[in-house]
């Protein structure tokens, strides 16, 4: 079993009751559609040939009124069935992916594109909505359906089910090889949709870049390619859907045809009475209806296992997922060891050289380096977003690797030089759909000052990546999301680089007041932020060279004092 198969049988598992329900509301609604059949022959011949008064054939009228209201119900019922399979299937697949993602971190997926990553996460779960909308129930009722209707039709006519026989094949005969093409074209043509919806993304995402650049037409011109080639594979896949569909209908009007002419001379002969023959033309239709709706259906299966395909090369991505493991002790300030740790990005050379380290608990370390040095790479692996390939990394003397890696996250802050912030309100930017005062962290991180000279306070929107504010703004919401929900453990990029002096010793203020009691480690591209540490790491070329006090480093004259030139007392380095 392919990938996009095992990974739509393993969604289905989940809603097996809604599935149950879906394919038995459409075996039943077939069912009621053969007894409505049934009932309308005996009506229309007891009223035309028979004779018959109203008061005869009332009971029918009645029996055939119930089949057709209780069709109604089962059909609604099976539709309320597969939409609520589809939302929850939905539902659980994008919390899936985004904990996935989120369990992978940004360093396994710095090789994807935000915008394929994107469309991926939208589309590509949006696509196999119809796998259980529409293709399971149509599975349902060609396996059930023909089946009943031949042991129906056999005892009053087995010419006609003869045929019925006969011709059943020929239709997904026909259907597999026409599918075969579309299938291929469907594949196709979801690669083409990823491409310009992931190319779109990015370009907005950077259109101030690129028109800086002055490269915007260039790009609007490489859009305008893209979106060509996605429609050429959309028609290609809609040529492909109605030949198929095509193929099938004049198959089934064939047979249909076949079975009223044969019905039709031998009523002419005397050879099957009225009512038989009635019974016989109104399953016709319904004994090829199944294989048609198959057809059809067959193409939200293609569908579907496109955008499988897409999901599941994303979620075999393997993960460092350590669950159920040791936990840390809350509200205590932690120490970090590194023994010996080696490090990479999987091309062959080491970001991290046999580096040893310790922090103490409540200490503040500032790592220095030049770019490429393994700064980040040290942060990244304490976030868990990147594993070790030699040596070892404590916390509070526990390898990382025995504790949860969702508990270690919690006990993290993270300052990042440059503020992720949302479309959303700046309350929802602060809370991240956590529980906390975001009033009390507002105020603790010095933001709530140009908080409250907005219109709506905590409730006004933002725009995407934090539009409307500065960057000192942004910098205090994010401490603000630190200061919501106390970490032990906090890690800083040099999160004041980029501001001006007077933002700077505000957003200084507020990371202090952050740091009272917890364990900190920064990356340092300010003297003054070096000069406020306890110790110092000096980095370069993935090795630690020195490490002390900045007054120790500074009077030793070694590879810190030549770096400090490059430190900037104001700006960023």
């Amino acid at each position: 079993m392919s990938k996009p198969e095992t990974l739509l049988d393993d969604l289905s598992a989940g809603v097996r009751k809604e599935t149950a329900l879906l394919l038995a509301a459409a075996v039943a609604e077939g069912l009621l559609g053969v007894a409505a059949a049934f009932l309308t022959a005996r009506i229309i011949d007891a009223a035309v040939f028979r004779g018959a008064d109203l008061a005869a054939v009332l009971p029918w009228l009645a029996q055939l009124v119930g089949v057709v209201a209780f069709k109604a119900v089962i059909g609604y019922g099976g539709a309320w069935a597969g939409f609520e399979a589809a939302a929850r299937v939905r539902q659980g697949l994008f919390a899936r992916l985004l904990d996935h993602v989120g369990t992978l971190g940004p360093v396994r997926l710095a090789a994807t594109a935000t915008g394929d990553l994107a469309t991926t996460l939208t589309d590509a779960v949006a696509g196999i909505e119809p796998y259980w909308r529409q293709w399971l129930p149509a599975t349902a009722t060609v396996a059930v359906l023909p089946v009943a209707i031949l042991l129906v039709v056999l005892p009053v006519d087995w010419r006609s089910a003869a045929v019925f026989a006969v011709t059943l094949p020929l239709l997904p005969m026909f259907m597999v090889l026409a599918g075969r093409a579309a299938e291929q074209a469907n594949q196709r043509q979801w690669a083409s949709m990823a491409r310009l919806g992931g190319h779109l993304l990015d370009a907005v995402a950077g259109l101030a870049d690129l028109i800086l650049l002055g490269a915007a037409k260039r790009e609007v011109a490489l859009v305008a390619r893209t979106a060509d080639d996605y429609r050429r594979e959309t028609m290609k896949v809609l040529r492909l859907a109605f030949l198929s569909a095509l193929v099938l209908e004049f198959f089934a009007t064939v047979s249909i045809a076949v079975t009223a002419v044969l019905v039709g001379f031998r009523l002419l002969w005397g050879e099957i009475a009225f009512v038989d023959g009635l019974t016989v033309l109104l399953l016709a239709p319904q004994f090829y209806a199944p294989l048609r709706l198959l057809g059809t259906e067959r193409h939200a299966r293609m569908e579907a296992v496109a955008a499988a395909e897409r999901l599941a090369d994303v979620l075999a991505r393997p993960t460092p997922r350590r669950t159920g493991g040791e936990s840390l002790v809350a509200g205590k300030a932690v120490s970090v060891r590194f023994d010996n740790v080696a490090a990479g990005y999987g091309d062959g050379r080491l970001a991290l050289d046999g580096v040893s380290f310790e922090i103490r608990a409540g200490e503040h370390v500032a790592i220095v380096g030049e770019s490429g040095a393994g700064k980040s790479t040290i942060l990244s692996l304490i976030a868990g977003f990147l594993e070790p390939s030699a040596g070892v990394i404590l916390i509070d003397g526990r390898p990382l690797a025995d504790l949860d890696l969702a508990d270690i996250r919690r006990h993290i802050a993270l300052l990042p030089q440059r503020a992720f912030l949302f479309d959303a309100t700046i309350a929802e930017n602060v809370a991240m759909g956590r529980p906390g005062d975001v009033t009390a962290a507002l105020r603790a991180a010095r933001a709530d000052d140009f908080v409250a000279r907005l219109p709506n306070g905590a409730e006004s929107r933002l725009g995407e990546g934090g539009a409307g504010l500065s960057g000192g703004e942004a910098q205090r919401l994010m401490l603000a999301r630190a200061f919501l929900v106390p970490a032990p453990l906090v890690l800083m990029d040099e999160p004041t680089a980029h501001l001006d002096a007077g933002t700077e010793a505000a957003v200084g203020e507020a990371i202090a007041a952050l740091s009272a009691g917890r364990t900190r480690l920064t990356i340092a591209h300010r003297l003054r932020t070096v000069e406020a540490a306890d110790r110092v790491l000096v980095l370069a070329a993935g090795r630690l060279v020195e490490q002390g006090t900045p007054v120790e480093l500074k009077a030793r004259g070694g590879p810190f004092a030549d770096m400090l030139a490059t430190l900037d007392g104001g700006g960023a380095a």
